[in-house]
C-alpha cells in the first residue's frame, strides 16, 4: 500500500533530486539505482506476494482499514465522533539505511505523521485479522530516493544527506491510498490495482 505525491509536489522533489550527487547522469554500468519519477511514494505496508484469488480480500482488508481510521472502530489520537482529517504531508530531511554495498539514501516525509502513524496501524489491524501477511517492521515514512551501493563515495552520501536535509518540499494532502503491485527485475515497475480515498 502506498501514498503518491502529486504532480507538482514530485516534479518540485525530482529538480531538487537532480541537484544530488545520487541523482547526476550516471555512464553505461555506473547505475546509483535511482528511483525514477514514476516510482516515488510513500510505502503505507509492505504486503508479499498475494495469489490473485486472494486479491478481492485484501481489497476488503484496505477498503475496512481505511474505514475503521475515518471513523467507527478508530484507533489513535483522534476522539470518537470527531471527524478525521486527511494527513497533510511535505517530503524533507533525509538520511540512508545500511552502509557500504548497502546503503540506501531516502528523504524524509514531515506534516501529520501522527494521523499517517493512525491510518498504518488502522491498515495493519485489519490485514491481520483477514490472515494477510505482511512486514511487521516499525512504519518510518520516507521516499527511496537511490540504492547507491558503494559506487558513490561517502562524502558524496554526506554531502547529499546535508542537501536533503535542507530541502522542504511543498506540502500535500493524501487524499487517497494505492494498492500497488511490484514488478521485480533490472527496472521495477508499479501496477496500481485499488485506490482507496480517505476523504
Amino acid at each position: 500500500m502506498a501514498a503518491f505525491p502529486p504532480p507538482g509536489v514530485l516534479a518540485d522533489f525530482v529538480s531538487h533530486v537532480s541537484t544530488l550527487c545520487c541523482g547526476e547522469p550516471r555512464p553505461p554500468g555506473g547505475s546509483l539505482r535511482l528511483v525514477t519519477p514514476e516510482r516515488v511514494h510513500l510505502t503505507l505496508t509492505f504486503i508479499g506476494e498475494v495469489d490473485d484469488d486472494r486479491l478481492p480480500v485484501v481489497e476488503a482488508a484496505v477498503a475496512a482499514g481505511v474505514r475503521r481510521w475515518a471513523g467507527a472502530g478508530r484507533t489513535g489520537s483522534v476522539k470518537k465522533d470527531e471527524k478525521r482529517k486527511v494527513p497533510r504531508l511535505r517530503i524533507g530531511g533525509g538520511g540512508r539505511f545500511g552502509r557500504g554495498k548497502f546503503t540506501v539514501v531516502w528523504a524524509g516525509v514531515r506534516g501529520d505523521t501522527t494521523a499517517l502513524g493512525d491510518l498504518v496501524t488502522d491498515l495493519r489491524q485489519e490485514l491481520r485479522t483477514a490472515k494477510v501477511p505482511f512486514d511487521v517492521k516499525a512504519h518510518r515514512p520516507h521516499v527511496t530516493v537511490a540504492r547507491p551501493g558503494d559506487r558513490l563515495a561517502d562524502e558524496q552520501v554526506a554531502c547529499d544527506l546535508a542537501a536533503l536535509g535542507s530541502y522542504e518540499g511543498p506540502e500535500w494532502s493524501v487524499e487517497s491510498i494505492d494498492l500497488v503491485r511490484s514488478n521485480q527485475g533490472p527496472n521495477i515497475t508499479y501496477d496500481r490495482l485499488s485506490a482507496f480515498p480517505l476523504g
